[in-house]
This record gives C-alpha cells, sequence and structure tokens, in this order.
C-alpha cells in the first residue's frame, strides 16, 4: 500500500508584507466580533476568541 498524504489542517504560513498585514487585520476584526457577539459574550467561547484577537494584534503590532 502506498503512503498517502493529506492536506487537511495543514497550515500555509503567512507572508511578510501588506498581505500579510491584511490577512491578519481581517482575522483580528472577526475574531473581535466574535468576542463581542452576545451570544458568546461571558463564556469560555469569548475569552477563547478575545485571546485569540489580543495575539493576532500583538502579532500586527510586530509587523508594523
Amino acid at each position: 500500500m502506498d503512503k498517502q498524504y493529506c492536506k487537511v489542517g495543514s497550515v500555509t504560513p503567512i507572508t511578510s508584507g501588506n498581505q500579510a498585514i491584511s490577512i491578519l487585520e481581517y482575522q483580528y476584526q472577526s475574531f473581535m466580533e466574535k468576542a463581542s457577539n452576545l451570544e458568546y459574550n461571558n463564556t469560555k467561547l469569548g475569552e477563547f476568541f478575545e485571546q485569540k484577537a489580543q495575539k493576532i494584534k500583538k502579532r500586527l503590532e510586530e509587523l508594523i
């Protein structure tokens, strides 16, 4: 039997420059919207989204 390689869950690196900044800005906005959504407000999932947004913001500050 031959080896098979699966792309599910594979990670594509974010390139540097304007493309990376725009992708990170979009992800930051998305996570902040999810964190502030009333459905997730004051829940562990809401806290998770907020933490992800803060990590992305930190990464954005490093790029700028």
